[in-house]
C-alpha cells in the first residue's frame, strides 16, 4: 500500500490514496477469481503447489503470509506491549471468545446446519478450533485497530492454540458428541505440527518485525524509521496478502468450482460464524468501554481462524481428497471476502466511540 496499511477509505496523513489502496476489494476478489482459474484449467498446478512442502507446511502459502505479515509488525511499537498486557479486559475477553465461545458457536453451526454431513461437519469444527495467528494481523490493520494489542492477543492464541488444540479436538469431535448422543470423530493430532505452524507463521515475522524496529530505530532513529522506511515496506503487506489468496485457491480451484453445492453447503454455517463472532465480539467491546482500536482488535482476533493449520490437520488425518479438507479449504473462501467486508463496517462503526480518532494514532 502506498504508505501504510491502516484503512481502504483513508489514510493517517490526509494524503491521496494510491489505486492499490483504493479499490483493494476489487484486487482481492480479482486474486480469488485468479486462483480459482488456475486450480481448474492450469494442468498440473495443485500437484506442484503441495509437491512445495516441508514438515506439513506449505512453503508457497508460508511465504505469502510472512510477507503479508513482516510489514505489520515491523510497525508495531514494541515498547508500547506493556499497556496491551495491563488491559485485563480486553486480554479476559479474547480468550473467553476464542477459546469458549468461538469452538463452541462453530460446534453449534456445524451440527445444526451439516448434521447429515459428517466429513463436513468435522472439517467445520476443526476450522473452529484453529484460532487465527496470521492473516487477523492484516484486518486488524485495515480496520486502524491496535497494532500492539493484536501483536499480544495473537501471541496469546498461539500458546493456547499448542496447549490447547488437541484436548478441544477430542473434547468437541469425541466427547462432547458422545455425551448428547451424537456421532463423534477422532482426531489425530501432533503437537509438534501445530508448534511448528506458530513457529512458521508468528515466530518468525514477530521476530523479524521486533529486530527490524530495535536496529532501525537504534542505527537511524525512530523518526527515520516510521517516515521513510515503513512506508517502503508498507505495500509489501497487500502483495503478500494477495499472493497468499491466489495461492490457496489455486490448491483447490477444481474442487470448489465442480463441487458448487457442497462448498454452499459448507459456506452457509461459515457466513453465520464470521458474522456472529465479529459482531458479538464487537458488540462486546464497546459494552466494557474499550476504545474504537482495542474494540477493532478483540472482534477482528476472535472471527478470523487459522485456515493454515485446519486445512493442514484435515489432510494428515482424513486425506487431501477428503470432505474435512474441502470443509477447510471452504473456509478461506468465504474469510476473506466477509473480513473484508467487516472492515467496511467496523471503520463505520467507528463514529460510535468516543475520541474514534485516536485509532489513526502515528
Amino acid at each position: 500500500m502506498s504508505t501504510d496499511v491502516e484503512t481502504p477509505q483513508t489514510n493517517k496523513t490526509g494524503g491521496q490514496l494510491s489505486t492499490l489502496d483504493k479499490y483493494l476489494p476489487v484486487w482481492i476478489g480479482a486474486a480469488m477469481l485468479a486462483g480459482l482459474a488456475l486450480g481448474r484449467w492450469v494442468p498440473g498446478i495443485e500437484s506442484a503447489l503441495e509437491s512445495v512442502e516441508i514438515g506439513g507446511i506449505s512453503m508457497p502459502i508460508a511465504a505469502g503470509l510472512l510477507l503479508m505479515m513482516y510489514p505489520v509488525l515491523a510497525k508495531v511499537r514494541y515498547d508500547r506491549l506493556d499497556t496491551v498486557t495491563g488491559d485485563r479486559k480486553l486480554l479476559i475477553s479474547s480468550l473467553i471468545l476464542n477459546w469458549l465461545v468461538g469452538p463452541a458457536v462453530m460446534f453449534a453451526l456445524a451440527w445444526t446446519f451439516l448434521a447429515d454431513l459428517p466429513e463436513f461437519r468435522t472439517g467445520l469444527i476443526i476450522v473452529g478450533l484453529a484460532r487465527c495467528i496470521a492473516m487477523v494481523i492484516i484486518w486488524n490493520d485495515l480496520a486502524c485497530g491496535d497494532r500492539e494489542a493484536a501483536t499480544v492477543l495473537i501471541a496469546l492464541n498461539s500458546i493456547f492454540q499448542v496447549l490447547a488444540f488437541g484436548f478441544l479436538g477430542w473434547l468437541y469431535l469425541s466427547a462432547l458428541p458422545n455425551w448428547l448422543g451424537l456421532e463423534g470423530a477422532g482426531l489425530d493430532v501432533s503437537g509438534f505440527e501445530i508448534a511448528l505452524n506458530t513457529a512458521v507463521f508468528l515466530g518468525i515475522p514477530l521476530a523479524a518485525g521486533y529486530l527490524t524496529r530495535k536496529f532501525g530505530e537504534r542505527s537511524r532513529g525512530r523518526e527515520w524509521y516510521e517516515d521513510n522506511f515503513i512506508p517502503k515496506i508498507g505495500p509489501f503487506a497487500l502483495y503478500g496478502l494477495l499472493f497468499t489468496i491466489v495461492i490457496l485457491f489455486a490448491l483447490q480451484g477444481e474442487a470448489i468450482t465442480t463441487r458448487p453445492g457442497d462448498v454452499a453447503r459448507i459456506a452457509l454455517p461459515l457466513l453465520v460464524y464470521f458474522a456472529a463472532m465479529w459482531a458479538g465480539s464487537f458488540l462486546l467491546g464497546r459494552a466494557i468501554g474499550l476504545p474504537y482500536d482495542r474494540t477493532a482488535t478483540l472482534a477482528f482476533t476472535a472471527a478470523g481462524n487459522n485456515f493454515e493449520l485446519a486445512i493442514a490437520v484435515a489432510i494428515a488425518t482424513f486425506g487431501v481428497t477428503s470432505g474435512q479438507a474441502l470443509a477447510g479449504v471452504v473456509g478461506p473462501l468465504i474469510e476473506v471476502p466477509v473480513l473484508v467486508a467487516l472492515v467496511y463496517v467496523s471503520l463505520w462503526a467507528r463514529k460510535f466511540f468516543r475520541n474514534p480518532d485516536d485509532a489513526l494514532r502515528a
